[in-house]
């Protein structure tokens, strides 16, 4: 048991001088101390200062055998801890085949099937014997050039060879509809919602601890229904109109919400003009086959007295729809987090919807019944009134008031 004044006055010392000195220092000065007291100054030394007793004895032994550090070194090259890299030489090869092994080893690798998790990287690696950590693992995943990656949406298949002229079609239609001061609106139907306590991806700021209580699974309340939301974007004025349907996404549905959309703010903003341009993609209620939207713009042309031209998007290319990433983004941005329990939160939460570029979006509740697989005859057909352009005549088209 060391003196108890001995150690103090050590202590004492090495508090002076602890700040000025740096491991090399340290060390040396601890075994200046101990060989000065003799029997037991290693542990008077090492209890004094909290170094550790081997670290005194490297640092006597290093005086008695004369070695030396270089300046810029605090110890020995060489010196320290091995790195498990250099004590398991392949160890950063196997994680390389573990992570990719469809490219960089056996497609039948353990993992292949499996979330790469680094938890999962460890069991495996452990499993074919090399001790590592988590840690370690996420550092050689780093030094490989591995990142933490979800999937993006870029493959659409193979591009139509017209799409690139298309695009520049619609754009040609836009700017001279903007030059006539004529409309000319982007539509499309956002993803249709179930209603309820049913969790809603993103987060909002609540008191800590006491997040939104909602159901556990997202299967749709018969009671409460559906919300089925169909946009129109005016591409020059940065104002949406959307109808909230309860019933099916059709095209008399869509159609409707055109309509609604003219009857609330186009003939407002626009007056009397001769003509309107509508962009849409090409599946769904608005699609290019569709005979129902063609018909039901026939009315809707009758009824304004105005040509409805129609310029589809190449298939493949719907999130090129403008109203995509100028309305429904920043719809689900504004709702996120919060659940949507009836039809009146969800018009709330779209009518609120806001940005900083002054959009302005006015929503309104269609509670109309839309029948799906209703067939138009030939007919019917026969009353549209049709004048097709002469570039990709599917795509792009008239429909003109019937006298």
């Amino acid at each position: 048991m060391p003196d108890a004044t001995i150690v103090n006055g050590i202590r004492q010392k090495y508090r002076d001088l602890v700040d000025d000195l740096d491991e090399r220092a340290r060390r040396r000065w601890a075994a200046i101390e101990a060989e000065s007291i003799g029997y037991g100054g290693i542990a008077a030394v090492a209890e004094a200062t909290g170094l550790s007793d081997r670290t005194v004895r490297n640092g006597i032994q290093e005086i008695r055998e004369g070695r030396t550090v270089p300046v810029n070194r605090q110890r020995r090259a060489g010196g320290g801890r091995k790195t498990l890299e250099g004590e398991q030489q392949d160890l950063i090869e196997a994680v390389d085949r573990l992570v990719e092994p469809t490219e960089r080893g056996d497609p039948q690798s353990p993992l292949r099937w499996t979330c790469k998790s680094v938890r999962n990287l460890q069991t495996e690696l452990r499993s074919q014997g090399y001790k590592v950590g988590r840690t370690k693992i996420s550092e050689i995943l780093r030094q490989l050039g591995y990142s933490l990656q979800g999937n993006r949406k870029t493959r659409e298949g193979k591009d139509h060879p017209d799409r690139d002229a298309q695009f520049e079609h619609i754009a040609r239609r836009v700017k001279a509809y903007r030059r006539g001061r004529w409309p000319a609106v982007s539509v499309d139907t956002k993803k249709k919602e179930n209603l309820g306590k049913k969790a809603n991806v993103g987060r909002e700021y609540r008191p800590k601890g006491s997040p939104r209580e909602v159901d556990t699974h997202d299967f749709p309340d018969k009671k409460k229904g559906k919300a089925i939301p169909y946009g129109v974007y005016d591409l020059a004025e940065n104002e949406a109109w959307v109808s909230i349907g309860i019933s099916k996404d059709t095209a008399e549905f869509a159609v409707e919400a055109i309509r609604r959309w003219w009857h609330e703010l186009g003939r407002t903003r626009y007056r009397k003009p001769s003509r309107l341009l509508i962009t849409a993609d090409c599946g769904g209620s608005n699609g290019p086959r569709n005979r129902l939207w063609k018909f039901e713009l026939q009315r809707l042309a009758n009824e304004t007295g105005m040509k409805i031209e129609v310029c589809h998007y190449p298939p493949g290319t719907s999130k090129w729809n403008k109203i995509e990433h100028r309305l429904f983004c920043h719809i689900t941005r504004n709702w996120r987090g919060v659940p949507l329990e009836s039809h009146q939160v969800v018009i709330d939460l779209v009518s609120s919807t806001r940005t900083n570029q002054g959009l302005e979006v006015h929503c309104w509740l269609d509670q109309g019944a839309y029948q799906t697989g209703r067939k138009i005859t030939d007919q019917e057909m026969e009353t549209v009134h049709i004048k097709r352009n002469k570039f990709h005549d599917d795509w792009n088209y008239k429909i003109i008031p019937n006298q």
